[in-house]
Order: C-alpha cells, then structure tokens, then sequence
C-alpha cells in the first residue's frame, strides 16, 4: 500500500465502512476488520479477522497510540479499525474553558 496521505478516502475490503485521513505520520499499515484499506476497497478475497470486528462509528475520530494517525469515519462499518496491527482509538473531546 502506498503512504497515507491526509485528505485521502480509504474503503474496506471486508464492510461498508470508510474512512478519511485527517493526520498522517508514517508508512502505517490501516487495515478495518483485518484486512488492510484501499481507495477501492477491494479485498481480493481475504478473510476477516473475528476479533477486529468490533465495529465503527460515524463521525468519530480514531487515532493511533502516539497521536502520528488520525482518521474520521465518515461511513460506519462492522470492522474495527487498525494500524500497524494496532487497534485505534476514538479520540476523545477536548474540554472548552468556562465562561464565567
């Protein structure tokens, strides 16, 4: 697979979802449900893998362990979604200060 690229769209082989990148740090490996995502979403006939198949949300943000990757789901699907073999993450919200 080629390097990520923020802006890019990215479909899974294995469900309906895809997702877009917002942050690209390195040559990460995103895979959704096992098996690795494309801008086709084609998976050649791949099996998925049972336990990455937790699902993802829409409108959520997933980033990796070290904040290099992030990725919005714009369109759900079963599988989870991985990179480097990694599980990601929903980023959580930050905190607005308080008008008083």
């Amino acid at each position: 697979m080629s390097e990520l690229k923020a802006g890019q769209r990215l479909k899974s082989g294995v469900c309906d979802a895809e997702v877009m990148v917002i942050k690209a740090g390195g040559g990460e490996a995103l895979t959704c449900g096992g098996v690795p995502m494309t801008a086709g979403g084609n998976d050649g006939g791949a099996e998925t893998d049972a336990v990455q198949m937790e699902g993802c949300q829409i409108g959520k943000r997933y980033v990796n362990d070290d904040g290099s990757l992030e990725v919005l789901c714009v369109k759900p699907g079963q599988g989870s979604l991985a990179a480097d073999g990694n599980a990601l993450a929903i980023k959580g919200s930050k905190t607005l200060p308080s008008a008083d």
